[in-house]
């Protein structure tokens, strides 16, 4: 099958039903994104598609043969992406960093979406990504900050 993947056109081989993230992690190396729980629930597995956050561990990879799906790889050459990068940097907003690739993912497509979410958006928008090592505030913190337009330069 043929995947639009940061910006680049794949070719990739897989078993019909092969959830996205395996096609992701195996066949093309971009490990960012984590398999976590492989149902759904976690949030780790977050990409963007189609500007929009989703989650691929257990959707098929052939259901995203017409989509444009950025990886956490990707984010850097995207300027909300690098953005939002720069401020969980800055917030210092991962622990053990396991959640932290679909919590950018995430707060990505919401500031793309929506360039000064409230209080009420934010937590819609992340309410899918857990975290059990209790970064929480670090990473509200580093959506604040990316909403403000401030990454890693202090603001």
């Amino acid at each position: 099958m043929r995947l639009s993947v940061n910006g680049e056109m794949r070719e990739v081989a897989a078993e019909a039903g092969t959830p996205l993230i395996f096609v992701l992690r195996n066949a093309l190396g971009l490990t960012g994104a984590k398999l976590g729980c492989g149902l759904e629930q976690c949030g780790s597995c977050a990409v963007l598609v189609d500007g929009e956050a989703r989650l691929s561990c257990a959707s098929a990879a052939e259901d995203f043969a017409e989509c444009e799906i950025v990886t956490i790889e990707g984010l850097e050459a995207d300027a909300i992406g690098a953005r939002v990068i720069a401020a969980f940097v800055a917030e210092t907003a991962a622990q053990c960093g396991y959640c932290t690739p679909g919590l950018v993912v995430a707060t990505t497509a919401l500031l793309k979406a929506d360039p000064a979410p409230g209080e009420a958006a934010i937590q819609a928008a992340l309410a899918p990504h857990l975290c059990r090592c209790g970064s929480h505030v670090r990473v509200l913190r580093a959506v604040h900050r990316a909403a403000r337009g401030g990454g890693g330069d202090g603001t």
